[in-house]
């Protein structure tokens, strides 16, 4: 049995050019929504997902249709695969169902998990880059050494608390401990 999914971005927008291509491809049965690709939350296909079987064909318009990245597209036509469930994409000419379609399939999954690996390399070389510059990544410290300074000549006085000194610098006593603890081992270098 071959199944249809037929989404469009926006509610102005119409699904009807896809439901007419689904149908000419031989859809019994056709999920349609207007929801933005990036929302991760895409009831329609989830439905549709579940109403597949071992056997049947899940059938697009286009691969866009169905993922929001090659990434989600790769880790959805692999869920029908291992499903026993095959992939359609009526104008990029994809058919998992045949060993063409199956290995322009498996050749953009490769393609995805070397765009995956670059993306990985260049975020560690950028880190690296960065910290040989001598800068740390995260988030800035949210008092100053000078501050932890100044918190720590307060807490010399047995009658101000920790508590009182974190509220004065507008931060956790948490926040105070690691800047208080930062400030001890930087004077200990």
């Amino acid at each position: 049995m071959n199944i249809g999914y037929a989404r469009v971005s926006t509610a102005e927008q119409d699904t009807s050019l896809q439901v007419d291509a689904l149908n000419q491809a031989g859809c019994e049965k056709i999920y349609q929504e207007s929801i933005s690709g990036a929302s991760r939350e895409r009831p329609e296909l989830e439905r549709c997902l579940e109403h597949v079987r071992e056997g049947d064909t899940l059938v697009v318009w286009r691969l866009d249709r169905l993922g929001r990245s090659m990434k989600d597209l790769v880790a959805i036509i692999t869920e029908l695969e291992k499903n026993k469930v095959g992939f359609k994409s009526v104008t990029e000419a994809i058919d998992t169902t045949n060993a063409g379609g199956k290995l322009v399939f498996h050749i953009f999954a490769a393609l995805a998990e070397f765009e995956r690996t670059l993306i990985r390399e260049r975020t560690k070389a950028g880190l690296a880059a960065a910290r040989a510059r001598g800068r740390k990544g995260g988030r800035k410290p949210k008092m100053s050494k000078a501050d932890a300074t100044k918190a720590k000549a307060m807490l010399a006085d047995p009658a101000i608390t920790k508590t009182e000194v974190a509220r004065h610098f507008e931060v956790s006593r948490v926040t105070l401990n690691k800047a208080l603890n930062d400030l001890e081992a930087a004077s200990k270098r």
